[in-house]
């Protein structure tokens, strides 16, 4: 799960998508990471925080990191929250077999849309609800195959 300074889309994807994993029962799990260098190390803003903590998941252990040309090794998927992060993510890849593990989150609810999960970070708490529906929705699908 990657968006631009992992505090805010791409934490929420994630613990969204580790409770998904142990609620139905699979054996995988998620991560984050940010394609700037911004907030390594801080955790996640607090209105993610807030908001993950009122649909009972906890993501404040989490710490931003940035992204990785090894996440490539390391994940079987990679989903990008937007079309600026999908770019930077796609700049770093290797080959056609890392290209083909990069995709739009929101692709599985709107498939070859590349609709975007929009950025709450300079808005209010709203925003940060309407991010956690999104990205529920998507990662349920996710999971479901």
């Amino acid at each position: 799960m990657v968006c631009l300074g992992n505090i805010c889309r791409s934490p929420l994807a994630e613990g969204i998508m580790n409770e998904k994993f142990k609620k139905h029962g699979v054996q995988a799990s998620a991560d984050s990471a940010g394609t700037a260098a911004y907030h390594v190390g801080e955790p996640p803003d607090e209105r993610s925080r807030e908001v993950a903590a009122k649909y009972g998941i906890d993501i404040s252990g989490q710490r931003a990191r940035q992204f990785q040309v090894s996440d490539f090794d390391n994940f079987d998927k990679i989903y990008a929250m937007d079309s600026q992060n999908l770019s930077n993510i796609a700049a770093l890849a290797r080959d056609d077999k890392d290209l083909g593990k990069v995709e739009m989150i929101l692709n599985e609810v709107y498939p070859g849309e590349d609709r975007e999960v929009p950025d709450p970070y300079y808005g209010g708490k709203n925003g940060f609800e309407k991010v956690y529906q999104m990205l529920d929705e998507a990662c349920e699908k996710i999971v479901r195959g």
